[in-house]
């Protein structure tokens, strides 16, 4: 069984093989649920849904800004701190909104995440964002926590829900754009040259810093407002793509680039820099593009009643058994009378066929009783990232009544579909192992406790609204 590492902000993989048997199962025993009860729809009713960008395979205009769309939130300024990340994170999120909501979030709200330890200069990466994000910690306004002065108060509540983001394919120029089109922008990761200052790092080190440079530093040029790094590197900075131009000449680039054409990207460095805080890249850097974020599920606060979860890490890493399908379930006990209506969870690659179920026990964990999985619902997914899927079939709960919710995921060429929540050992996050009951299996009948035997959480929402 595999456990793959996710960190850095170019998502960079390490490879941890656990030896364990594909057979092996829990000896926890698995108490019977009474009084369990489930919607009489047949599963083979239900439709198989294909999820995939909202754009139409259309053909592209050379030439979108999302300033004359009116589709880009106001540019801030990190200052000395290494926020650019939760910058990115929550303006892509601000100008998803736009024009029909004008939202100000919090970026010291984000990444002052008591689930992390890495502090505000240490820099950050999406996969935190997504994180805090997706476990409903917030997005909170900024008048409720003003950036720069490194408190969060206590008690602050999210005032949007983000229940879907997708990881588009890398270096896929097409894919950006139709994203930044139907979801106003593209938070993206690049290699900057720009200069810096020495900054402490949370282990008493130093760690550079970066801030705004001038003129011509040999890969931007300042009066084009024009950057290129030609050289893959370990990305150490993240903006937002929220436009594009075809024609942009290669000439307009301090080290020229072999084609003309540029994204427009929205900077975290304050109005001074660039055109008034944006700044184009060259579809030729080496660099943007290869993590590119879409937050494409945004709803209003209200939208479910209650989450179960206990993955608030996200996902920090994968498991698997050497396969492209695995199995894995968590057990959570209802808080009160409710409706059971969707589940959440990352697809780690493309094309990700998915199968979720809903019942009372899991197969072959308890003997007394012949557990009976209900599918509540099946497709299949285009792009990696994270997805709420709401039931064809809901599940009403009673107060106290343990539940599991169980998927079955098949990724192409995967070895490890499953995201899970461990401890890494970087001193980075706050793992607490104790909050879930999670199982992980090869098959959906023989199945291994995630936290006890593998040391994880299983990424895994379930959602519900009160009755």
């Amino acid at each position: 069984m595999n456990i793959r590492r996710r960190f850095g902000a170019a998502a960079v993989f390490l490879t941890v093989v656990l030896m364990v048997s594909s057979t092996a199962t829990s000896s926890l025993a698995i108490s019977s649920l009474e009084t369990f009860s489930l919607a009489t729809s047949s599963f083979m009713t239900l439709p198989f849904v294909t999820v995939a960008l909202a754009a139409e395979r259309t053909e592209l205009p050379r030439r979108y800004d999302g300033r004359g769309a009116g589709r880009t939130a106001s540019v801030r300024d990190q200052g000395d701190l290494g926020t650019c990340w939760a910058f990115a994170s929550l303006l892509a999120l601000e100008n998803r909104l736009l024009p029909a909501e004008n939202w100000s979030f919090s970026t010291d709200h984000m990444s002052n995440n008591p689930d992390f330890a890495i502090g505000q200069e240490g820099g950050g990466e999406y996969t935190i964002a997504l994180a805090y994000l997706l476990s409903w910690q917030g997005p909170v306004r900024e008048e409720d926590d003003p950036y720069g002065d490194g408190v969060s108060p206590e008690g602050l509540t999210a005032v949007k829900h983000v229940q879907e983001v997708r990881i588009l394919p890398e270096y896929d120029r097409d894919a950006i754009k139709r994203a930044v089109l139907d979801y106003g922008g593209v938070q993206g990761s690049l290699y900057v040259t720009l200069r810096v200052s020495l900054g402490t790092s949370d282990d008493g080190g130093t760690e550079t810093i970066l801030k705004v440079g001038s003129g011509d530093t040999g890969y931007y040029r300042a009066d084009t407002t024009a950057y290129y790094y030609p050289q893959e590197s370990v990305p150490n900075h993240d903006v937002v793509i929220v436009g594009w131009d075809d024609d942009f000449p290669k000439e307009n680039f301090a080290v020229q680039p072999e084609t003309d054409g540029a994204f427009l990207c929205e900077n975290s460095w304050g109005s001074q820099f660039g055109e008034n805080g944006f700044f184009y890249v060259s579809y030729c850097d080496a660099n943007l593009g290869q993590t590119a974020i879409a937050y494409t599920g945004v709803e209003d606060a209200d939208n479910y009643d209650c989450i179960y979860q206990s993955d608030r890490c996200g996902w920090i890493g994968q498991l698997g058994y050497g396969t492209e399908t695995a199995w894995a379930a968590n057990a959570y006990t209802a808080s009160s009378a409710q409706i059971l209506e969707a589940a959440g969870f990352y697809a780690t690659g493309t094309n990700t066929a998915y199968q979720i179920y809903v019942s009372a026990s899991l197969p072959g964990m308890d003997e007394t009783k012949t557990a009976k999985l209900r599918l509540a619902a099946e497709g299949q997914l285009e792009d990696a990232g994270y997805y709420t899927i709401p039931f064809q079939t809901k599940f009403r709960l009673n107060e106290k009544e343990r539940f599991f919710v169980i998927i079955r995921l098949t990724t192409p060429d995967a070895v490890h579909p499953i995201a899970v929540e461990y401890d890494a050992g970087d001193g980075k996050c706050r793992v607490d192992l104790d909050d879930g009951e999670g199982y992980i299996s090869p098959d959906g009948e023989t199945w291994t406790r995630a936290e006890t035997e593998q040391g994880c959480n299983v990424c895994l929402k379930a959602y519900s609204r009160g009755r």
